[in-house]
């Protein structure tokens, strides 16, 4: 399960740069629906390789069509405009804030899933240090309301993301295949935020440089293979949705060291190190606590 789990958080890391690429030549929604258009159709060879049955699935639609209105259009339709003012460092600490909202949500939510108080001080010290260095990189910037807009769209995106991961888990006896359900999700909820795109952005196809092709291409396929791999350990019996996402702490390492190296503009400084310093500290904590107690039984 680890390895799987870090080569997902890995994939997802790389997102943010390839993201801030392709949004050099492409209006943010009109991005995010294509990117997931096209993942579902790189997934549909899966699909007749592992002899899915559709049949079983479309009796599931309408909480089919509900996961892909949270997780694909309302996420990542919040997720791309907010990195669209927002770098690719800091909006990759700010989704580094996944499994803490994870966690709370599952507490809420799930009765097997239940907080503890070192669980509880942990989200408030990574959030709190979010907040923190979102505002003091706000105060750096010449235009701080647009970026603290885009903080404000991510951390939605955040919740909606966590909210879609509970679902999965609550769904997990009904055989839903991950590869259907992100194939399913991913057209769907590419297709609504296509529409919105050519209804609000109104987007002109141009041609593109090769560079954009090969983000949208890179982004297709991280969201084709990660969510495909994180929707597979979600449905196995004995993994909890807020251990689980202790893996994300990798995210907002990998994705603002390879902003720092891929994309223009960015490098280095002091509030985004303390961001990355602060959210690793407090999920890495959470994830010895889990060692501790799992060596103990």
């Amino acid at each position: 399960m680890r390895i799987k789990a870090i080569i997902a958080c890995v994939l997802w890391g790389s997102a943010f740069a390839g993201a801030k690429i392709g949004l050099q030549y492409s209006d943010p929604i009109f991005l995010s629906g294509i990117r997931f258009i096209l993942a579902a159709l790189l997934l549909l060879p899966v699909m007749y390789y592992k002899k899915v049955d559709i049949s079983h699935h479309l009796s599931h639609w309408k909480f089919i069509l509900t996961f892909a209105f949270i997780q694909t259009f309302l996420q990542y339709g919040l997720f791309f405009l907010g990195i669209h003012r927002v770098t690719g460092a800091i909006s990759a600490i700010i989704v580094g804030s996944g499994p803490l909202v994870v966690a709370l949500l599952a507490h809420i939510i799930l009765k097997d899933d239940k907080i503890t108080f070192r669980k509880m001080v942990v989200i408030f010290l990574g959030l709190a240090g979010i907040i923190f260095i979102s505002w003091a990189k706000g105060l750096t910037i010449s235009d701080g309301t647009t970026f603290y807009i885009g903080v404000g769209l991510l951390f939605l995106s955040v919740i909606a993301g966590a909210y879609s991961n509970i679902m999965v888990t609550k769904k997990k006896n009904d055989n839903i295949s991950p590869f259907a359900l992100t194939t399913f999700a991913h057209f769907i909820g590419g297709v609504m935020l296509l529409v919105v795109s050519l209804i609000v952005e109104k987007p002109v196809i141009k041609d593109f440089p090769v560079e954009f092709y090969g983000a949208l291409l890179w982004l297709a396929f991280i969201s084709a293979t990660g969510f495909s791999i994180w929707y597979g350990l979600l449905n196995r019996p004995t993994v909890k949705v807020s251990e689980l996402n202790i893996w994300k702490f990798i995210i907002p390492i990998t994705g603002t060291v390879l902003s720092w190296l891929f994309v223009k503009g960015e490098y280095p400084d002091f509030p985004t190190i303390l961001g990355v310093i602060i959210i690793s500290l407090a999920l890495i904590s959470t994830q010895m606590n889990n060692f501790a107690v799992r060596t103990k039984k």
